[in-house]
């Protein structure tokens, strides 16, 4: 190690952290060969925390032997070869399906123990891997999904999203992190890689240097979801394309060296950041980087929420994409190995992954479009889908994670199913689903977020339920939703959304969105809207 563990010492560290003390996160790879030989059994429960490092979480019943397990594609980038064989993966050890995450990685479940060895064999020849997709480390970096082909980038971000994934990747000095760590690295001026909510983001600006305009970042520090979300906040300083890796390095070594590693609650950037101030936090970093020139110019003037659904022209003459609605990020491997050919067949055999969990073919030349949208998988993940459907995201829910408390994809995919079939209006509503606190499917910044608890019936019964909230964005420098009083039965859940989205159609002005409805209207108003739907889809159940 060529840092000094300057927590080592620090009295009531919790158990993860006195545990990484002796024996770093990366180890697990070591031991896994060992433990597929000699079975689950005789992994000790201590060492279960390990196994996130290689990207893998016990899955829930916990005595199975099996894992729900993640691969990282850094920008949602991925050649032919390598979508192969992630849908090899799939059919030949996940149960043949495969989950688009909301930082554009793939997962999988089912994964058995025995097979770990001969999958990241299959990973490793292809250059992908599942090492710190989670664990105390640096995550998947995300960032556009256009990035290179995009006509609204600034300028091509695979080369730095490259070098920070490179530097970042299984280096010893970063393998021990109070926690989570989350980058985004984006030109896109729409805010691609939703900046507000990741640990540390690049974004794009600009600025005149000796009399000549200047590409590069801005920088965005301690974002994050969860029980108590943040927004992040900006640092006074721009940087070159060539310092990224430098102010990086820093941001990440503050985190590492400073963040709390008492409460696991606690151990996230986020914390850190509103703790000492921003401008405390900048001061800090630029003792680590050398001096930075000013922030220039915010390039960034809106936000797409992550969906590029269509066909379109790329900034290369003669060439365009396509975005694909794949329902809740679930798709087979069968499927997924489809849209891989034709992707080849038609294109260059890229296939990119998107936060908001769908799919981009890129680089289809213009004499093979019409030729390609006419494909009969297309029927199935429409590139032009149905409002509710493909305005949808959600977590893994109850079914595989042993934290979620609700069942959402299944769920949320039923609930937009009928919301497409019986509410018809001139506005996509983006409508994300979680199934507890920690919200991977992303509902603080979703029009409506839905999030899953329980609920104790009049007859004692314990029963999954929802909590309804509204009005997230991250136009703007973002704005997280607002719970709305009420735990809804499963049961009723798609009744009152309807009812509450057939209100909206009703009172909304002609193109307005959710979110300025939401505003014109205030929470408290929603609040008695949905009262009163509750009220009467109670009363009609007794």
């Amino acid at each position: 190690m060529s840092y000094v563990k300057v927590w080592a010492d620090h009295e009531q560290l919790n158990k993860n952290e006195i545990n990484k003390l002796k024996k770093d996160g990366l180890s697990i790879f070591e031991d896994i060969p060992k433990y597929a030989r000699d079975g689950f059994e005789s992994i000790p429960k201590d060492q279960y925390m390990y196994f996130k490092y290689a990207g893998l979480t016990v899955q829930k019943p916990q005595d199975k032997g099996l894992f729900m397990m993640r691969v990282k594609i850094p920008t949602g980038i991925l050649n032919a070869e390598q979508a192969e064989v992630l849908a090899e993966i799939g059919h030949d050890y996940g149960r043949d399906i495969l989950d688009i995450t909301t930082r554009q990685s793939i997962q999988y479940h089912w994964v058995p123990l025995e097979k770990l060895p001969e999958i990241f064999d299959l990973l490793k020849k292809v250059d992908l891997t599942t090492s710190e997709a989670e664990g105390d480390a640096p995550r998947n970096v995300v960032g556009n999904p256009l990035a290179g082909i995009d006509r609204d980038e600034l300028f091509d971000t695979r080369p730095t999203v490259n070098e920070i994934y490179r530097f970042f990747q299984d280096n010893p000095d970063f393998s021990n992190l109070p926690r989570k760590y989350k980058i985004s690295i984006n030109a896109n001026i729409y805010n691609a890689g939703h900046a507000e909510i990741n640990d540390l983001a690049f974004t794009p600006a600009s600025k005149v240097v000796d009399g000549k305009k200047v590409l590069g970042f801005h920088v965005k520090v301690g974002g994050g979801l969860a029980a108590k979300p943040y927004l992040a906040e900006q640092l006074n300083v721009f940087v070159a394309k060539d310092q990224v890796r430098n102010v990086a390095s820093a941001v990440t070594t503050l985190y590492r060296d400073y963040g709390y590693r008492k409460s696991r609650a606690r151990a996230r950037l986020k914390y850190l950041v509103a703790d000492w101030g921003i401008r405390k936090f900048e001061e800090k970093v630029l003792e680590l980087t050398g001096p930075l020139p000013s922030a220039g110019k915010d390039e960034t003037v809106g936000w797409n929420g992550g969906f590029f659904f269509g066909a379109h022209p790329q900034k290369q003459d003669g060439l365009n994409y396509v975005g694909i609605s794949v329902p809740v990020g679930r798709i087979s491997s069968g499927d997924f190995s489809k849209i891989a050919g034709l992707a080849k067949q038609y294109g260059s055999g890229e296939l990119r992954t998107v936060n908001s969990q769908n799919l981009i073919i890129p680089n289809i030349p213009d004499r093979a479009l019409n030729d390609l949208l006419a494909e009969d998988i297309f029927k199935k993940f429409p590139v032009h889908p149905t409002p509710f459907t493909g305005y949808a995201m959600a977590c893994t829910g109850n079914e595989f994670c042993n934290l979620a408390l609700t069942n959402t994809k299944d769920k949320m995919e039923e609930i937009a199913a009928r919301l497409d079939r019986e509410v018809d209006l001139d506005v996509p509503v983006r409508i994300y689903m979680v199934g507890c606190t920690n919200s991977c499917g992303q509902r603080h910044i979703a029009d409506i977020g839905i999030q899953g608890l329980k609920l104790r019936t009049q007859k004692g019964e314990l029963v999954d339920a929802y909590e309804i909230f509204v009005g997230g964005t991250l136009t703007g420098g973002g704005h997280f939703n607002e719970r709305l009083k009420g735990r809804i039965a499963a049961s009723l859940i798609s009744d009152v959304l309807k009812d509450f989205l057939l209100y909206f159609k009703k009172e909304k002005e002609k193109g307005e969105t959710f979110f300025t409805f939401k505003n014109r209207l205030g929470t408290e108003k929603l609040q008695t809207v949905l009262d009163d739907i509750l009220k009467a889809a109670t009363s009609e159940r007794e």
